[in-house]
């Protein structure tokens, strides 16, 4: 380390700060980060337009901390007014097989490529702190760092540092790893040379936006989260709205299709890290299995998954959706289960999915029954429109 730090010292000052930028891209490999880039902090002044926009139309839904504070967020000084350069780091998590055929197995559950390991936050915020703390050793400086836990426009940020592209479906491109990076950001005192943002590769394609399920995409480079399944099936504490249910189809944990379908994927590379690699039990678990899941038994299943921060009342939901969805008969005893559940999430959900499953007249008498030992008016209210939706037309 001592040589290292006399080396870059001993040089001019410019031909100095890109010896350091050198030396930390090959530190960053080193550590585990599959990219790097440098970029300054008033690099990102056109995303916050977009933004402020997103927030203005209401498309973030109920992720009300993105709208807290949007000062911090569309500009890195507004959160650290020190910093004059932002480091942007990437670790691939390629898949190792096709994301989207799980869709085609309806009695199992469809979770998210990024959810199937462990939680890549710790991780990634370890190989952060580790690299940080050789900058300042080797340069000096003070540094700061986050893992998608601030409000830090880590996608814009990470263009501006050349690692990819934000693509129409609003997530990172990378013309080396696809769709398919976790990335994280060391904030610094120090001036570093800046790497040329990288230009956006999608051209006349919109892939992405037409393989939405639920066209959350109202335009090219615009999500309306509302729409998004990742935001429905993650961020929502509410009941699934009923005009998105058939179209979550399978998907328990998030959605990837924007991602996978996206040509850029043909030079991916499956990741390398071993903790980040899917669990065999979350690659295809059946949804007979997992609707069995109390609390206890949810949180021995998703210890070190992102999946665990939902709870296992909004998993249980998302798991009778599914059922609803997967035209099984055989899974109709597990929704009936569930009725008593209780979560008045988890019933709200069962009933729908039990009206999916069970003829029109034999759920219209199981619903006379359950009215009147109902107590929640929110699931009254699903058995109510849910007989009427039941009820052949004359």
């Amino acid at each position: 380390m001592g040589e290292v730090t006399a080396s870059v010292r001993r040089s001019g000052s410019s031909a100095m700060n890109e010896s350091l930028k050198t030396l930390l891209t090959r530190e960053a490999k080193t550590l585990g980060f599959d990219c790097a880039g440098v970029t300054g902090p008033g690099a990102i002044a056109d995303a916050a337009g977009h933004f402020r926009a997103f927030l203005e139309a209401g498309a973030h839904g109920d992720m009300d901390w993105l709208a807290a504070h949007p000062e911090r967020r569309t500009d890195p000084r507004g959160l650290w007014a020190g910093v004059r350069s932002v480091i942007m780091l990437g670790v691939n998590y390629g898949p190792d097989q096709d994301p989207l055929a799980i869709l085609q197995q309806r009695s199992r559950g469809a979770i998210s490529v990024y959810a199937q390991g462990d939680d890549y936050h710790d991780l990634i915020k370890k190989r952060l702190k580790a690299l940080a703390r050789w900058l300042v050793a080797t340069a000096g400086g003070e540094v700061k760092v986050f893992v998608d836990t601030a409000a830090v426009m880590e996608k814009p940020l990470a263009q501006a540092a050349g690692l990819g592209w934000q693509g129409k479906h609003t997530n990172l491109v990378s013309r080396d790893f696809g769709s398919w990076l976790f990335l994280g950001a060391i904030f610094t005192t120090l001036e570093l040379p800046r790497n040329d943002t990288e230009a956006d590769h999608c051209g006349s394609c919109q892939a992405c936006l037409d393989i939405c399920p639920t066209a959350a995409f109202p335009a090219p480079y615009k999500l309306d989260a509302r729409r998004c399944i990742s935001y429905l099936t993650i961020e929502n504490k509410g009941p699934i709205p009923r005009e998105f249910r058939k179209a979550i189809g399978n998907r328990i944990y998030g959605c990837d299709d924007c991602l996978a379908v996206c040509p850029w994927n043909k030079f991916a590379q499956a990741g390398r890290e071993t903790k980040l690699a899917a669990r065999d039990e979350l690659r295809a678990p059946e949804l007979a299995g997992l609707a069995r899941l109390d609390d206890a038994a949810f949180r021995a299943r998703f210890t070190k998954s992102p999946v665990k921060r939902i709870g296992r009342d909004r998993f249980i939901r998302n798991v009778l959706i599914a059922i609803g969805n997967a035209n099984d008969g055989a899974l109709a005893d597990a929704a009936e289960r569930l009725l008593d559940d209780e979560s008045p999430l988890v019933r709200g959900a069962a009933v729908w999915a039990l009206s999916q499953l069970t003829p029109p007249e034999a759920f219209a008498a199981r619903a006379e029954m359950a009215l009147g030992a109902e107590a929640d008016d929110g699931v009254r209210a699903e058995w109510r429109l849910t007989t009427t939706a039941a009820r052949p037309s004359s």
